[in-house]
C-alpha cells in the first residue's frame, strides 16, 4: 500500500521558518506529481506547492511564492517544503499528496490526487 507520512509541523513565531517532510513508501515516486496542500477548519483545502518528481516543474500558490520552496529527494522517497518568513495566515494543517504523471495546470485541484498523508499542523503566531 502507498503511504505518505508528513512530519515537521510545529508552533512558530511570525517570521520564523519550518521544513515539512513527507516520507513516501509503497511505490516508486519518480514520475509523480507530488504536492503540499493546507487546510483550515471551515475552508477548502488549498494547493500550496507542487513538484513533478520526473524533473523540470515546480508550481506555487501566489500566497507563498518567494517564501516557500518545494523539493524532493528521490533516493529517500521524501518530499520537502521549506517555509520561510512565516505569517499567521500560514497557520493550517498541511497535507502531502501524490498522483501519477505530470502536474499540469490543475496541480492545485485536490480531487486530482490519489494519495494523501494524515497531515501535520503548522501554527504561526
Amino acid at each position: 500500500d502507498v503511504q505518505l507520512v508528513e512530519s515537521g509541523g510545529a508552533s512558530v513565531e511570525a517570521g520564523g521558518s519550518l521544513t515539512l517532510s513527507c516520507a513516501a513508501s509503497g511505490s516508486t515516486f519518480d514520475t509523480h506529481c507530488m504536492a503540499w496542500f493546507r487546510q483550515v477548519p471551515g475552508k477548502e483545502r488549498e494547493g500550496v506547492a507542487a513538484i513533478y518528481t520526473g524533473g523540470g516543474m515546480t508550481a506555487y500558490a501566489d500566497s507563498v511564492k518567494g517564501r516557500f520552496t518545494i523539493s524532493q529527494d528521490n533516493a529517500k522517497n521524501t518530499l520537502y517544503l521549506q517555509m520561510n518568513s512565516l505569517k499567521p495566515e500560514d497557520t493550517a494543517m498541511y497535507y502531502c499528496a501524490a498522483k501519477g504523471g505530470p502536474c499540469r495546470e490543475t496541480w492545485s485541484v485536490s480531487t486530482a490526487y490519489v494519495y494523501w498523508g494524515q497531515g501535520t499542523q503548522v501554527t504561526v503566531s
